[in-house]
């Protein structure tokens, strides 16, 4: 963890908590804690989006902390905050190494079953779904048909028909 993440939980300035760091430079070797090079900064900085603007314009590079670091903080700090907050991390990169060193088999394999059941239940649905359309194609054709059997009556009783009715003195007009 960066410096001033850790700064932040602790709820202590960067700098107050950098001080402290360099004032006991002698409980952080380099297995606890190191500060990152320029180069490393500036390519930390345009690859993580995470870093907060107002730090990534620094041009002082940030101390890394690994979880001994991070424990050893507190009794830097010694406050009831960065004490409480020194346990919740650890416990974090502790639970974080079980997960890699140990990971739950009986999960993978429960997703890897679920996954199987899905594929198999889309591939149901799809097979379903193209014996309906091909029901549902067979009926819109017997209904076009009709329909055009059925607008051909209707042209045929449509037909102009001889007028029924009495001529009167014109030519066309009926009564």
């Amino acid at each position: 963890m960066l410096d001033f993440d850790l700064a932040d939980i602790y709820e202590v300035p960067t700098k107050a908590l950098k001080q402290a760091v360099k004032r006991n430079m002698k409980r952080f070797p380099t297995d606890f804690m190191f500060e990152l090079t320029i180069n490393e900064w500036k390519e930390l900085v345009t690859i993580c989006d995470q870093i907060p603007e107002t730090m990534k314009h620094s041009y002082i590079p940030p101390f890394a902390f690994t979880e001994h670091g991070v424990t050893m903080l507190s009794s830097v700090l010694r406050s009831d905050v960065a004490i409480n907050a020194s346990i919740l991390i650890v416990r974090a990169f502790v639970a974080v190494r079980q997960l890699i060193l140990n990971p739950p088999a009986d999960r993978i394999t429960e997703l890897e079953r679920q996954m199987l059941e899905l594929k198999q239940y889309i591939i149901d649905v799809f097979t379903d779904q193209n014996d309906i359309n091909v029901d549902t194609r067979t009926q819109l054709e017997l209904i076009n048909n009709a329909l055009a059997e059925l607008q051909k009556q209707k042209q045929t009783l449509n037909s102009p028909r001889r007028r029924i009715g009495f001529k009167t003195g014109e030519e066309d007009t009926f009564i």
